[in-house]
């Protein structure tokens, strides 16, 4: 699913239903996000699941008021159940089926204006924007890296 060559222009794709384990935060806001993203990360740096690919974000609804996210990791294996704890890691799997796919290079905060081109592919092919996004960190995030050398790659379901 992740190329090893960026996607410079929109590409449709087809996205494989990989089994994940996410943190699930429903009803939230952009603002809440980042707290996600600690507290979500750590528990699952914690409980000790073995990723198979990068970390991503699936947002459901819509991103620019309020919406229901996973963040996690894509696994070999489904998780068996839950795992509990605070915040719980619940099994999960990634949306399937056709998709425009579009990487982001650079810093998070110039990622809208690479979702905004992704929309409009998408709009432009069905008429109108979905309501899932995901967001797969290619580059992993951390304190230390080079925010210009960042690479995410989206991707936006599509119907067919």
């Amino acid at each position: 699913m992740i190329p090893v060559q960026p996607r410079l222009e929109p590409e449709r794709v087809d996205l494989a239903p990989l089994p994940t384990a996410v943190v699930r935060r429903d009803a939230t806001t952009i603002d809440g996000i980042r707290e996600l993203f600690d507290t979500g990360f750590a528990a699952l740096g914690a409980a000790g699941v073995t990723p198979t690919g990068p970390a991503f974000a699936i947002y459901r609804g819509d991103p620019m008021g309020v919406f229901d996210a996973e963040i996690g990791f894509p696994l070999a294996e489904p998780l068996r159940a839950a795992i509990e704890g605070t915040p719980t890691i619940q099994p999960s799997t990634l949306p399937a089926g056709p998709a425009l796919a579009l990487s982001h290079l650079g810093p998070y905060d110039t990622l809208g204006e690479t979702w905004g081109r992704l929309m409009s592919a998408v709009a432009g092919r069905t008429g109108a924007p979905g309501s899932v996004y995901v967001e797969f960190y290619v580059t992993q995030p951390s304190p230390d890296a080079d925010p210009a050398a960042m690479r995410t790659d989206l991707f936006a379901p599509i119907g067919e």
